[in-house]
């Protein structure tokens, strides 16, 4: 008998999936159906872009601040962008940022263009040396190397040292065997990332940055089973935000009949409301796209300047944060509008607020005009009119 067997009697490399509950299955299935909605979405280039650097900022930075970075997400966003400057006290916050995404950039590509699937000891192994890579560590922290000597996260005490490099290749064997059916391929992957997530925590086989090699194994499953990228570090982002309880429900999994179903259920269930939030996000977006279509389409073959100036009257109204907006305040929305009527008279402006609303593209409100950009939206919901 193995040490661990003694004292990490939940160290047993089986799940029983009976004991998930329907309304996680659901849960499960809803993430699955939005993950596809998803994956190939049509976007502009640029905005496909910036919602990537979006959520690589959001999930580096999930990963690195359960740790303790102290970034904001914009820092991290401009970091990215190569435009933030630290002081030199600061500078390995950035360090730390830098090796999530060196590793997420390698985990993708493996995938994504050399089509490894499989999860093994020296992968993990090498995760964890990104990780730590040009960090101030301490004395007895080898990065990549599994530790020799007994740690403590809280008050939970981490496998013993003699049984973590067997209890990895355990891992990685069970986890190579998981089954995942190709039809509900992303359902089960989500699984076999959040169980990797676990048992990884509760192994704890190295000196340092466990907590980030286990959401890069996490991403790695993730993308394997077809997530796209930016979804693929949602959980990341969901365990950040809700620190306290991923902290209590990962004890909980040690405690009373030491399942991981509860886990499971959290894990999805904060997954589904992460992917609303970014298809919302995408939906706004394409919204944005086809309504400056429609307005293009509405001036078709009207080139004089009032037509251009009203064009870009509607545009820029729509992007204004206030719903609606007074008259007066028209040439305050964008520079191109302060520059369209720095010598134009207020009538020209009621004129062109008054061909807009007559096109269907503006409205009037007790407030002033707004723009009617839900004219283009199709198959809403019914609704009771009183």
């Amino acid at each position: 008998m193995r040490t661990y067997e003694k004292t990490h009697p939940w160290l047993t490399f089986q799940i029983d999936l009976r004991l998930i509950d329907y309304a996680t299955w659901i849960s499960l299935g809803e993430a699955q159906s939005k993950c596809e909605h998803i994956s190939g979405v049509p976007l502009r280039p640029s905005v496909a872009q910036q919602l990537h650097t979006v959520y690589l900022a959001k999930g580096v930075l999930a990963t690195t601040a359960i740790e303790g970075n102290t970034l904001s997400e914009s820092e991290v966003i401009k970091h990215i962008e190569g435009k933030l400057r630290l002081p030199p006290s600061k500078e390995y916050l950035a360090k730390e940022i830098d090796n999530i995404i060196a590793a997420c950039d390698k985990i993708a590509n493996e995938i994504l263009f050399l089509d490894k699937d499989e999860i093994s000891v020296d992968n993990i192994k090498n995760y964890n040396k990104l990780v730590l890579q040009g960090l101030s560590l301490g004395e007895s922290v080898v990065p990549g190397q599994v530790r020799n000597y007994s740690v403590g996260v809280g008050g939970y005490r981490a496998a013993p040292a003699e049984d973590c490099e067997y209890l990895l290749q355990e891992l990685c064997s069970w986890l190579n065997k998981f089954h995942v059916p190709e039809d509900n391929r992303i359902t089960f992957g989500i699984i076999k990332a959040i169980i990797a997530h676990v048992y990884f925590v509760w192994i704890h086989p190295f000196g340092d940055g466990n907590g980030r090699t286990a959401r890069l194994i996490e991403f790695q499953i993730l993308l394997e089973a077809g997530i796209p990228t930016p979804a693929a570090h949602l959980l990341s982002n969901f365990y950040n935000q809700t620190r306290t309880e991923y902290y209590r429900q990962l004890d909980k999994t040690t405690k009373s009949d030491r399942n991981v179903s509860d886990f499971v259920k959290y894990a999805s269930n904060g997954f589904v409301d992460q992917l609303k939030e970014q298809l919302d996000m995408i939906r706004h977006q394409q919204w944005d796209i086809v309504w400056r279509n429609y307005v293009h389409e509405m001036f078709k073959d009207q080139t004089s300047e009032a037509a251009v100036r009203q064009r870009h009257l509607a545009l820029d109204l729509s992007l204004t944060t206030d719903d609606s907006i007074r008259i007066s305040k028209i040439p305050e929305i964008s520079m191109r509008m302060a520059v369209a009527y720095a010598n134009k008279t207020r009538k020209t402006m009621a004129r062109d607020v008054n061909k807009l609303i007559k096109m269907g593209l503006l409205e009037r409100t007790k407030e002033g005009v707004r723009a009617t950009r839900e004219v283009i939206l199709a198959f809403l919901p019914a609704r009771k009119f009183n």
